[in-house]
């Protein structure tokens, strides 16, 4: 007798979505276009207008101009491009994702950090000591000191902070615990120091308001997967006088930015999930998600009381949940969900295969136990109670099979 298919619940948002229907249409139109993009001729200009609609829907979803927008590969090579870009110094959160903090310690330049609380927030009147670039890590330097008019006396007179080309880079959003960061704030801490401005909006865009002008950032990467568009094609919104050197060169493609042959179809699909997840956005629909997530947290909670929901105590975006259950470990939880159907995540994406404790959690300070049981739920459009009720019915099953902590 034949098994009947497992019915799955997917709750790993924050690692991709689902494509959207428009996203889909848009792609298999795109598919039958000829030209190519630089082409004089009309099958050429059909292709360009494709990119160009698209471009102009991007812009709209980050209240851009079009002209500001360079489609991508994704945000990694959007944020490689920025953190590489030559900056001698680089103030940055511990908690960036890895597209940011690897580029950024890999190209020369010092690195100071900022310090989270336990909650994973900014400590807004700290910052940490730097170190040069080839450390793994930037370590602290004694005690803390305050992020005013003392801060960039002493470290800019003692350390060199800020001195030459400076980058400041935050994230909009934690892809691990849902943290919002205040980017507007400290984007102009960054300015009155002569940096310019990063931020890495993927885990936002869609899910809450963003205007990169009241931002008052330079640079703004965007994926177009998180949003319900395909995989492999993103973007770097630039704001207009921000320079970089070209992504790859070679071409005029890009506004001679990045050259190589546009991904038409992909851009396309980007486009109409940008409109499509703005409009969304624009109707209320986190609110229902937000709404969902709650509800997941208040179940678990309740059918193990000693759960700690992760960063419960700062702004988080409304679809995400980080949850450890101390006395086992995240690989397990993600196993026993697994095998019955649930599909969650242990910290990023980009670390899946290897579940090991999360840097943004060591850097909020967390104990390895806690740590170590860690793993994401992340909720989307699609999400429904029952999703929500199949997840708490497999949760319960974990909980009481866990072993139990040795007092």
């Amino acid at each position: 007798m034949a098994r009947t298919p497992l019915a799955r619940t997917y709750l790993d948002w924050n690692a991709t979505a689902p494509l959207r229907d428009e996203a889909r249409a848009a792609m298999l139109a795109a598919l039958d276009v000829v030209g190519n993009p630089s082409s004089p001729h009309a099958e050429g200009r059909r292709a360009r207008a494709l990119v160009e609609d698209a471009r102009e829907r991007v812009a709209r979803l980050v209240g851009a101009l079009p002209q500001q927008v360079v489609f991508t590969s994704g945000a990694s090579e959007a944020n490689n491009t920025v953190l590489a870009a030559g900056w001698e110094s680089i103030v940055l959160s511990p908690a960036e994702h890895p597209s940011v903090l690897a580029p950024a310690r890999a190209h020369g330049a010092r690195i100071h950090e900022l310090v989270l609380d336990g909650n994973g927030a900014l400590v807004r009147d700290r910052l940490a000591g730097s170190t040069p670039a080839e450390s793994t890590r930037a370590q602290a330097e004694g005690a803390l000191e305050s992020a005013d008019e003392r801060v960039r006396e002493d470290a800019v007179g003692r350390r060199g902070l800020l001195r030459g080309r400076g980058l400041f880079s935050l994230q909009l959003a934690n892809n691990e615990t849902g943290v919002i960061y205040p980017v507007a704030e400290m984007a102009c801490w960054a300015r009155a120091r002569g940096l310019a401005v990063h931020c890495d909006a993927v885990q936002g865009a869609g899910r809450v308001p963003i205007d990169m002008a009241a931002l008052s950032v330079d640079y703004l990467a965007l994926s177009a997967h998180k949003l319900g568009g395909p995989k492999g094609v993103g973007a770097l919104i630039l704001a207009r006088g921000a320079s970089l050197p070209p992504f790859i060169t070679g071409g005029g493609q890009e506004h001679r930015r990045r050259a190589g042959t546009e991904n038409v179809a992909a851009i396309a699909g980007f486009g109409a999930a940008a409109e499509a997840s703005g409009r969304e956005l624009a109707l209320g629909a986190m609110e229902g998600v937000g709404a969902l997530r709650n509800r997941l947290e208040e179940g678990a909670r309740a059918i193990a009381p000693d759960v700690v929901v992760i960063a419960a105590g700062a702004a988080r975006l409304p679809n995400t949940s980080s949850l450890a259950l101390p006395g086992t470990g995240a690989e397990t939880i993600l196993i026993a969900l697994d095998l019955v159907g649930i599909a969650v995540s242990a910290g990023a994406a980009c670390s899946s295969g290897k579940v090991a404790t999360s840097h943004v959690l060591a850097a909020m300070g967390l104990p390895a136990e806690i740590a170590r049981a860690a793993i994401r739920v992340s909720l989307g459009r699609a999400t429904r109670a029952a999703d929500i009720d199949a997840f708490l019915d497999a949760w319960s099953t974990v909980a009481a099979r866990r072993p139990r902590l040795v007092a």
